[in-house]
């Protein structure tokens, strides 16, 4: 009579334990596909303004500048985004490294974030020892689109290293004269941008 009472408690615990693991599954997949989702949302406001739907997205891009380097290419280009519906347009840059027989990396920046991160440029090109007691630091001028600007230094001697970033790749290195040089690029773009803008 136990025996009998016993196995179906044990075939509702297993069916149970079924049960949970497969949700468990579901939600694992479900996480897994929200993080994914997030991770490839735009961030900027012109990526965003582009996603519309039902009216006319007229896109243009221009190529600004290059900066060749023993590992690849950085290039800047303008962007100017129009809705044809309303009018309105929206104005950036598009930021990118190429090395040969790799894709490309590029990330947008609005045109508002451009001051911002020119001060950053220069903030870092100038950092020095002083911006900390302790023995190693690093400074970092990131994006929204997670473009990211790095000074370092692993001790108190030598040099502080500089790199330019896009995302989670891997970071690139920049001498003195190519954060200048990086740094003109971007000016020269923002300034034919705000050329362009009415009012501006």
């Amino acid at each position: 009579m136990t025996n009998q009472i016993m196995a179906p408690r044990r075939n509702f615990t297993r069916q149970l334990c079924a049960i949970l693991i497969t949700a468990n599954s579901l939600a694992g997949v479900v996480q897994a596909q929200e993080t994914t989702l997030t991770t490839n949302a735009p961030r900027t406001e012109i990526e965003l303004f582009e996603l519309q739907t039902s009216t006319v997205i007229v896109k243009g891009i221009g190529q600004m500048a290059t900066l060749n380097m023993e590992t690849g290419t950085i290039f800047v280009r303008v962007k100017e985004t129009a809705d044809i519906g309303t009018g309105r347009k929206l104005y950036g840059l598009t930021i990118g490294f190429a090395e040969s027989n790799q894709p490309r990396e590029k990330l947008v920046v609005d045109y508002d974030e451009l001051e911002s991160l020119l001060n950053g440029i220069d903030y870092l090109s100038k950092i020095s020892y002083d911006v900390t007691p302790l023995p190693s630091f690093e400074a970092a001028y990131t994006t929204k689109s997670g473009l990211r600007i790095v000074a370092y230094s692993s001790r108190r001697q030598g040099g502080i290293q500089t790199f330019l970033q896009f995302g989670d790749n891997p970071r690139i290195p920049l001498a003195s004269d190519q954060v200048a040089q990086f740094r003109d690029m971007i000016s020269q773009a923002r300034n034919a941008l705000t050329a362009m803008m009415p009012g501006k």
